[in-house]
Formats: C-alpha cells, sequence, structure tokens
C-alpha cells in the first residue's frame, strides 16, 4: 500500500529584479585563427594570455608624418593559433551548460569579419568538434539517466511547456510511430557518416550537482535572421515541382513574463546528442551561404541554435513527474553564429550579395548602438532608450542584456594584414562591450519536497550491489527437499518436507525470541535513552530560566539604556537647534562686518581719491600762480625798463640838442645787441638770415648736406606729400636714394635701407622734422618687411629764444618825404613801448613784451 500522498508547496512568485543588484561584466574572449600561410603578413600579435597587440602593416600609415601605430586591446582571455576546440570550451562554454541545467539561461555568440573562423569556432571541423556538439555532449552526459519519457513534455506557442502523464505519452507515442513519415527523429537510426566524426567527443565531460530528483527534457530551436527577416530552418515545407513555396518570415512576440521569442518556431525534442546534432545539421543545410571573394563560404544570415531545458520535480513518491505546470523550470543556452562583417569593395559583391552585405552590416552596427548606449547609461548614470527594435538580431537577446543570463563573446580574428582595418573595427567594437555589464539572473526556487525520494521506494539501494535484511534472513533458512511426489508408495519425500518445516519452525522460533531479545534490549536502550534526554532537558531547561532571567535583567538595562539614549538624543537635539540658532546668528553677524568693512574700505578707497584729486588740484592751481606770477612779473619789468629807456632816451635828445648842432637820428637801442654784450656766445652764425629774407645785393650761401652714416646701402627715400619744405642749411641727403611719398613693394624689393621723414608741430611753436631709419627684410611669404633702428630730430629754433620769428618785410615808405619818416629807434620805442597801431610795421613784426595770458 502506498502512502498517501504529501502536499506539493507552490512555487514562490519570483519577481523579475528582485535579487540583489548585483552585475557582472560581458565576458569578451578573442581568438586568433592561424595565417593560412607561413609566409604571410601577419598584423596581430600576442603579448600574453589577455592581451593582443595590432601592427600597422606595410602600406598603412594611420599618422600623418608617417609612424607606425601600435595599439593593445585586454580580453578576458587570449587564445592563439595554437589552441584546441577542448580548451575553448572548458573556459567558455562549459560554465554556461552548468548554468543550463542549474536553471539559468546563457546567450554565446561569435563576432568578428568574414573568414575569421566564427563557423568553425562554433560547429567545428572533422575529429575536431566545436562548442555546439560539445555543449550537446555534455548535457546528454549529466542528464542522461534522469530523461523523461518523450512527449511528457509538449512545447506550445507561448515559449512555455506543458506537461502530461506517462500514459497520455505513451499514447502520442504510438500515434506518431505509426505515421508514414515520422517528424522527430529516432535515437536508434545510425548516425550519419557526414558529421559522425564532429559529434565524437573524446574527453567525458559532465556537470556537478544535478538535480536526481527531477526529470530532464531538450528541446533545439534552429532559426536565421536573414535580411532582417527570421525564418525557421527545421520548418518542413511540402514540395511542390510545379509551384514551389518559399519560406515564410517568422514574428518576434513577448510572452507573459516578458521574454523575446519566435512565434511558431519549430522544437524538436531530442534524447541523444546524436539526435539533436542530426536536427542542426538538417537545418545548416538549408542555410544560406555563398561564394565571396573573400571566402568561399561565407555565410549570409545570422545562425541561432537554441537548447532548451526543461526540468520538472518528482511526486512525493518518486515514481511520476509533479503534475504542476508551475514547477516546471525552463531554461535556454542559445548558440548565435553571427555573420561576418564586411567590406563590400574587398568581396566584390553585386546584386543579392551587396544587399545582404548591407543588411549584415546594418544589424552589426545596430548591435554596436545597443552597446554603446548600456555602456553609456550605465557609466554616466544616463536613461537613454536602448535601440533595441532597429534589428531583429538585438530585438530576439534584449532580455540577456536585461538580465535574463549570462552574456559571452568569443571574438575571432584573422591576423593577416589585408583584414587590417576590419580587425581594428572590431577590436574597438569587444573593447565596448567589456564595459557593459549585465544582472545576475535570479537563482531558480526549490520545490520544497524531500530530498532522494527518486531511490527511497525502489527495492534496491542506488548502487544496486547491496541485498536488503529479509534476503539475507531468507537465505539463512535451509533449503526445502524436492515436494514432487511421483510414486504412491513414496514415504521419505513427506517425512523430510516436514521435518525440514520443523526445522524451519524451529529457527524461525528462535529468530523471534532472539528478535524479542534484541527489542527488549533496544527498548532499554531507548528508556535510558529518553532518560538521559529527559535528563539534558531539564538542564537545558535550568540553563534556559537562567538565561531567560539574565535575557530579562539585560531588556531592563536595554530599556533604561534607551531611555537614557532618548534624553541624550532630545539634549543632543536641543544643543543642535541652538548651535544652528547660533551659526546663524555668527553668519549674520560675519555678513554684516564684512558689510562694514566694504563700506569702510570703499569710503577709504573714495577718501584717497579725494585726497589725490585735491592734491593735483592744489599742484595744477599752484603751478597755474606761479607761472603767471612769473609772466606778470617779467612784463612788469619789461614795462618799466621800457619806461626807463624812454626817460633815457629823451634825455640824451635833450643832451644832444643842447650840445650838438646837427641833429643825427636816434638809434632805437636792441635787447639782443644789450645781451650780446653781457654775454659772450660763440662765434657760430646768427641765425636771422635763415629767418628774414637775405639782401639782393649779398652773395648767394651754399646749402651743406649732411652725409648719412649708411651712405654705401641703397636707401628708399620717403617723403610724405603732405611735408613742407624748410629752408634750413643742414638738408637730409641720400646719394642714390628712390624717393617716392607712398611706400610700395617695388621700391622696397630694389633697397636695403628706409628713411622716413615725418614732420610735427613743437611744443615752442617750430617745425620739427624727424627721420626715422630702419632696415629692409625679405619675408617668407616673398614680401618686404621693415625693422625700425635710429631716429634722427632736426629742429629750427631762433638763437634769442623768441617763440617766433621776425619778418623779413621791410615797412614801406611813407609817402610824406623822408622829414615825415621816423628812427628805427624812434619806431621801435613806438611799438614797443606805446603800441601804437598806424605804426605802418609789417604784419610779420611782432614786439618784444609777452602776451598777455588769460586767467584760468
Amino acid at each position: 500500500m502506498k502512502s498517501a500522498r504529501a502536499k506539493t508547496p507552490r512555487k514562490p512568485i519570483v519577481k523579475k529584479g528582485s535579487q540583489t543588484n548585483l552585475k557582472d561584466p560581458v565576458g569578451v574572449y578573442c581568438r586568433v585563427r592561424p595565417l593560412g600561410f607561413p609566409d604571410q603578413e601577419c598584423c596581430i600579435e600576442v603579448i600574453n594570455n589577455t592581451t593582443v597587440q595590432l601592427h600597422t602593416p606595410e602600406g598603412y600609415r594611420l599618422n600623418r608624418n608617417g609612424d607606425y601605430k601600435e595599439t593593445q586591446y585586454s580580453f578576458k582571455q587570449v587564445f592563439g593559433t595554437h589552441t584546441t576546440q577542448k580548451e575553448l570550451f572548458d573556459v567558455v562554454a562549459n560554465p554556461l551548460v552548468d548554468d543550463l541545467i542549474h536553471g539559468k539561461n546563457g546567450l554565446l555568440f561569435t563576432y568578428g569579419v568574414t573568414g575569421s573562423g566564427k563557423t568553425h569556432t562554433m560547429t567545428g571541423s572533422p575529429r575536431e568538434g566545436g562548442l555546439l556538439p560539445r555543449c550537446l555532449d555534455m548535457i546528454f552526459n549529466s542528464i542522461g539517466s534522469f530523461q523523461a519519457k518523450r512527449y511528457v513534455f509538449k512545447s506550445n506557442d507561448r515559449n512555455s511547456m506543458d506537461i502530461q502523464c506517462e500514459v497520455d505519452a505513451l499514447l502520442e507515442r504510438q500515434k506518431r510511430e505509426a505515421m508514414p513519415n515520422p517528424k522527430t527523429p529516432s535515437s536508434k537510426r545510425q548516425v550519419d557518416p557526414e558529421f559522425a566524426d564532429m559529434i565524437t567527443v573524446q574527453e567525458f565531460c559532465k556537470a556537478e550537482e544535478v538535480d536526481e530528483d527531477s526529470v530532464y527534457g531538450v528541446f533545439v530551436s534552429y532559426i536565421e535572421i536573414y535580411n532582417n527577416y527570421i525564418y525557421d530552418l527545421l520548418e518542413e515545407v511540402p514540395f511542390d515541382p510545379i509551384k514551389p513555396k518559399p519560406p515564410q518570415s517568422k514574428l518576434l512576440r513577448e510572452d507573459k513574463n516578458h521574454n523575446m521569442y519566435v512565434a511558431g518556431c519549430t522544437e524538436v525534442e531530442v534524447k541523444s546528442t546524436e539526435e539533436a546534432f542530426e536536427v542542426f545539421w538538417r537545418g545548416q543545410k538549408k542555410r544560406r551561404i555563398a561564394n565571396t571573394h573573400l571566402n568561399r563560404e561565407s555565410s549570409r544570415s545570422h545562425s541561432v541554435f537554441n537548447i532548451k531545458l526543461v526540468q520538472a520535480p518528482l511526486d512525493a513518491d518518486g515514481d511520476n513527474v509533479l503534475q504542476e505546470k508551475e514547477q516546471i523550470t525552463i531554461s535556454q543556452l542559445s548558440l548565435v553564429d553571427l555573420a561576418g562583417s564586411e567590406r563590400t569593395n574587398r568581396t566584390r559583391a553585386e546584386g543579392n550579395r551587396l544587399r545582404e552585405a548591407g543588411n549584415i552590416n546594418q544589424s552589426l552596427m545596430t548591435l554596436r548602438t545597443c552597446m554603446d548606449v548600456l555602456r553609456e547609461n550605465q557609466m554616466y548614470g544616463t536613461n537613454k532608450m536602448v535601440p533595441y527594435r532597429d534589428s531583429k538580431l538585438t530585438h530576439l537577446f534584449k532580455n540577456y542584456f536585461d538580465g535574463e543570463g549570462k552574456v559571452r563573446m568569443i571574438v575571432c580574428v584573422n591576423p593577416k594584414a589585408e583584414d587590417y582595418e576590419e580587425n581594428l573595427q572590431v577590436m574597438r567594437f569587444a573593447e565596448v562591450t567589456q564595459e557593459v555589464e549585465v544582472a545576475r539572473p535570479v537563482d531558480k526556487a526549490i520545490c520544497g519536497l524531500t530530498p532522494g525520494r527518486r531511490y527511497r521506494n525502489q527495492p534496491r539501494g542506488p548502487i544496486g550491489n547491496e541485498p536488503l535484511v529479509t534476503d539475507v534472513v531468507l537465505q539463512s533458512f535451509p533449503p526445502l527437499p524436492s515436494c514432487e511426489i511421483l510414486d504412491i508408495n513414496d514415504e521419505q519425500t513427506l517425512p523430510r518436507l516436514i521435518e525440514a518445516l520443523e526445522k524451519r519452525h524451529h529457527l524461525r522460533q528462535m529468530m523471534i525470541d532472539e528478535f524479542n531479545k534484541q527489542s527488549n534490549a533496544f527498548k532499554a536502550l531507548l528508556q535510558e535513552f529518553d532518560n538521559a534526554v529527559l535528563s539534558k532537558e531539564n538542564h537545558m531547561q535550568g540553563k534556559l530560566n537562567e538565561k531567560e532571567k539574565m535575557i530579562s535583567g539585560q531588556k531592563l538595562e536595554i530599556e533604561r539604556l534607551e531611555k537614557k539614549n532618548k534624553t541624550l538624543e532630545y539634549k543632543i537635539e536641543i544643543l543642535e537647534k541652538t548651535t544652528t540658532i547660533y551659526e546663524e546668528d555668527k553668519r549674520n553677524l560675519q555678513q554684516e562686518l564684512e558689510t562694514q568693512n566694504q563700506k569702510l574700505q570703499r569710503q577709504f578707497s573714495d577718501k584717497r581719491r579725494l585726497e589725490a584729486r585735491l592734491q593735483g588740484m592744489v599742484t595744477e592751481t599752484t603751478m597755474k600762480w606761479e607761472k603767471e606770477c612769473e609772466r606778470r612779473v617779467a612784463a612788469k619789468q619789461l614795462e618799466m625798463q621800457n619806461k626807463l629807456w624812454v626817460k633815457d632816451e629823451k634825455l640824451k635828445q635833450l643832451k644832444a640838442i643842447v650840445t650838438e648842432p646837427k641833429t643825427e637820428k636816434p638809434e632805437r637801442p636792441s635787447r639782443e645787441r644789450d645781451r650780446e654784450k653781457v654775454t659772450q656766445r660763440s662765434v657760430s652764425p646768427s641765425p636771422v638770415p635763415f629767418l628774414f629774407q637775405p639782401d639782393q645785393n649779398a652773395p648767394p650761401i651754399r646749402l651743406r648736406h649732411r652725409r648719412s652714416r649708411s651712405a654705401g646701402d641703397r636707401w628708399v627715400d620717403h617723403k610724405p606729400a603732405s611735408n613742407m619744405q624748410t629752408e634750413t642749411v643742414m638738408q637730409p641727403h641720400v646719394p642714390h636714394a628712390i624717393t617716392v611719398s607712398v611706400a610700395n613693394e617695388k621700391a622696397l624689393a630694389k633697397c636695403e635701407k628706409y628713411m622716413l621723414t615725418h614732420q610735427e608741430l613743437a611744443s615752442d611753436g617750430e617745425i620739427e622734422t624727424k627721420l626715422i631709419k630702419g632696415d629692409i627684410y625679405k619675408t617668407r611669404g616673398g614680401g618686404q618687411s621693415v625693422q625700425f633702428t635710429d631716429i634722427e630730430t632736426l629742429k629750427q629754433e631762433s638763437p634769442n629764444g623768441s617763440r617766433k620769428r621776425r619778418s623779413s618785410t621791410v615797412a614801406p615808405a611813407q609817402p610824406d618825404g623822408a622829414e615825415s619818416e621816423w628812427t628805427d629807434v624812434e619806431t621801435r620805442c613806438s611799438v614797443a613801448v606805446e603800441m601804437k597801431a598806424g605804426s605802418q610795421l609789417g604784419p610779420g613784426y611782432q614786439h618784444h613784451a609777452q602776451p598777455k595770458r588769460k586767467k584760468p
């Protein structure tokens, strides 16, 4: 009689993202393909097990100065040209398969340029199986003895699984086997020799800690993404020779858990590695490949091989599968072989090949964009929308990047020099991908049933070679004699049988007595054990009471400390508020103090400016009044001297009239002549002939030319048209000079020296001439530049210090005759002293007195 089944607890609902926010970066690995020829130029060098270096090949100059550019890129691990498929699988794919068996999802895809070995890495070659057959072999080695019967699990079109009892599964198996062309491959069929060497794996690989109290089912599907359309490679299309039907593209859907899946995709249940690889090989023949200039069998689409592992626990008896859909765990491993990125100018693609290459590059570019946006959102905390929907490839696997499983990428590179630029772009994409972090998947919930229930009700243990106790007891009984009676007079068979039965009965009675003795002894031991347990319980109860008292005392102490803590917190709060008030007052006072300081500084600055201004005004006023006083004193002195001279002249005239009978013209004294008498001046010629027009009868004076110090060079004599001609003796003269009024390039190109004649009005009213000299240099642009080196100043002034020159114009004769003319002395006296308006002197003649200035 079977024991009653215990009620199975419900599987707790795990919310998406409820696990702690632990994230792992995308694992990016690099595999370097061997060169096709030994003497072929190589552009990639493996530095160590995590770093590769790209060398710029001959013919490529990335920098303008022609230097070669070498760049290093780091990966989680680098696999060189001598790496085997087993070494690559153990590092990259083995952890993903182990997670798959324990209910977690995984994504593994190969990326690289066309012809870099992506398909070889994923599928493999004869006697060197790739990652895909090794993953299948590890899965079936781990769950081989725990697989459910075929059709116990049934896939539906909602990305989930239905479960049915073994009777229904048996009926469906018989129904399928009765069909003329069964769609499901049988595990009893012979392996196709075309791929038999690929799935022959010498190394045995198995996952650890497989749940023995569950049953498993493996479903595989195979799709391709061609020109951004999804096609099912396992779909059976009826053959129509008249009008062949093209394959129909599939659509992406979202299930109730917000996971993306391909609606209507064929999922085949497989029971062995050979059967699964046969399904893969059947779809591989339908995959689109083409011959290009770079690769004889170039993949023209992205292929996705999905391995779905369904797991359901056994019931409480360990005999049948638990018929609860909520307890089913579905995990999936997606193996993606991306089509290679390529340049059309190298592949020489045309027509359909060109359109295929454009769609391939567009989908890979969308993948790069998604990685860039994910990296930017994680590094800078932004919330930009990731463009998953721009491509079917990224839209299908968006859940993996949102935290539904681990993501691994194998970057395949061809080290030949022709692929340098493409490999450079691949390395940059791999560098960005490594910085993207993916949330860790949620752990599988425990069903809550008793472990070990699979082997609990079986007659033998899980090992199968340990006999039970009843078998040992039966073997100890004496064997029964033959009970066959062939003769009616046989009197020995029954007595022997009775004797054997009596011996067995006696042995049985002895065993019962022994059993009773042992049971009594065991009961005594149990009684002793109960007493010991009771005493220990009493002892533990006493200690527990003591601990409870101690805990009560500690609770009271804790309550007292909590009250004290609350009191202190209240005091601290009051002190904090007081401190806040004081700090606020302090800040206000500091601000007021700073305001007052700024105000005082402004007042002090205004005071200093006012003092400086008043000091300047006082100084200016003092200078003005000093000059005014000097002018007035000079004017008064001159006035007094003129008056004194007038008196002296009158006295002299009176004396002459009295003493001399002959009248002579009085000569007006000259202040310049008196000064010459008082001060002995040099014998230099007087500048008067140059200020006045010379006498007509005087001999002409030859002008002297000053010789320049650089007379040996060719000069450009620049004399602006606005300059005035001076009548000085000293005139600048440069021989062999080119005289121009405006500087031009033609004249500068012919000479080595440059001289500019500049005139300006000096402070005393005289014209001051400056000769600015410089050297002429040629510039890089083919022009000329002038660097000024020297300035000569020519200035003309009167020796008597008067501000203006006397006019050389002679006063015209009086029409009344010689008797009415004044003498020169009288004329000068009348002009200098009396300032008569009708003195008939020349307009250029001025008196010697200083002009009267206006008051400031």
